[in-house]
């Protein structure tokens, strides 16, 4: 069922998802982001390069999905292709970072849209500057702009985006990049499906990854009890700094045994993107009138089906049993809340009031993910569940320090 869902409104529905919210961001901090022209010189050239500047090549690297499979590392190769020219309403954007996502492999696996065949490009979301524009495009950005965006083909030195999926920012950091779906997934799905209400007890899975530190800090903003689960000693160290009231580190404490014996009245609200056995903990762990909104399942991913097995037989009875619901969410659906929720986050880590944890490899024993061929050890680091807070890879070392 959730092919069908992604093949009709995936690609389609994040294409319009940054269609509107760039003046909206720009407002929210102040100013930091200007408003571009609105008279284009049209004595320019139909494209602005900034060839010398910008230091562009001739040619790139770029990961190409090159046959359909859930392990990334079969199906994408590292390519050298010619450098794209941006049309008239397109940026060329030199990436500074890449987010990896738990979804990259069903994207790679051909589960998003099966009209599509290899070759084609991979990753989903990058931020950068502005190298290179169309004419109609200059009359919102110009070479110099950073901006951040969710594009098809985001694991490259450089990518042509529509100007209208741009998200300017104040500056290329990886923190910008971790609000744009990870934070906003948290934001929304909390505000919209989790029904949050001050002194509930909120459980959040996988609390310490991308989306999971988010969803701990929202529901402490609301006056909730926030348990999360984690894998390691650090992890659980990391979510205490963040606000998290109980910590577990299922490698080390039985999960369902200790919400069975600390939660005894049961778990209003779950925050569940793992799946598999932990959702129907989950399930079991529900108070009355509890919610369990499904954010995703990366257990599964790297199945053959993308899917693990769930009791989902006895799933109607458990729900009526406590009048609770499962929730499923989906961020494209959601798309008339996105401006506001994105210029809200803005704001509180414009505050020092959000924390936005990026994991650039500093643990992993090959060392910090830098270029495009360390997307590998990247995906792999959070399949291992290695991560702490958002991965990101960092695509070209910094050499403007404006960045």
């Amino acid at each position: 069922m959730y092919r069908s869902i992604l093949q009709r409104n995936g690609r389609s529905a994040f294409s319009v998802l940054n269609e509107y919210c760039g003046r909206r961001i720009s407002a929210a901090l102040g100013g930091n982001v200007e408003a571009r022209r609105t008279i284009i010189d049209h004595s320019y050239s139909a494209h602005f390069m900034d060839f010398k500047g910008s230091s562009i090549s001739s040619s790139m690297k770029k990961l190409v999905v090159t046959k359909l499979s859930q392990n990334f590392r079969s199906a994408v190769c590292l390519q050298t292709v010619p450098v794209p020219t941006p049309g008239d309403e397109d940026l060329l954007v030199k990436n500074r970072f890449v987010g990896i996502n738990a979804s990259d492999i069903n994207y790679s696996a051909g589960r998003y849209d099966p009209s599509v065949r290899p070759p084609f490009g991979a990753g989903f979301e990058g931020i950068g500057e502005v190298v290179g524009l169309g004419l109609s495009a200059s009359a919102r950005f110009t070479v110099g702009d950073k901006v951040a965006y969710f594009s098809d083909g985001a694991f490259a030195e450089y990518t042509v985006i529509p100007s209208k999926k741009a998200v300017p920012v104040p500056a290329a950091q990886p923190e910008y990049l971790s609000l744009l779906l990870s934070g906003a997934t948290a934001h929304i799905a909390l505000r919209r499906l989790g029904d949050l209400t001050e002194g509930e007890t909120v459980l959040v899975t996988a609390a310490a990854g991308g989306t999971g530190q988010f969803a701990v800090q929202f529901a402490k903003m609301a006056g909730c009890h926030v348990v999360g689960t984690c894998s390691s000693d650090e992890k659980a160290g990391f979510l205490k700094t963040i606000g998290c009231d109980r910590p577990i580190n299922y490698k080390s404490e039985d999960l369902a045994a200790t919400l069975r014996k600390e939660y005894p009245r049961g778990i209003d609200v779950v925050y569940e993107s793992v799946g598999g056995s932990v959702f129907d903990l989950s399930v079991n762990a529900l108070a009355n009138k509890g919610r369990l909104i499904v954010i995703g399942f990366i257990s599964g991913y790297q199945s053959a089906s993308g899917l693990q097995p769930i009791t989902g037989g006895t799933l109607p009875t458990k729900l009526l049993r406590k009048s609770a619901s499962v929730r499923g969410f989906f961020l494209p659906h959601f798309l008339s809340d996105y401006g506001e929720s994105l210029t809200d986050m803005m704001k509180l880590f414009a505050k020092g009031k959000l924390v936005c944890e990026v994991d650039r490899g500093d643990l992993d024993p090959e060392g910090r993910f830098v270029g495009l061929e360390s997307v590998f050890r990247a995906v792999d680091h959070m399949y291992a569940g290695k991560n702490l807070g958002k991965v990101v890879v960092e695509v070209a070392p910094v050499v403007d320090s404006k960045l």
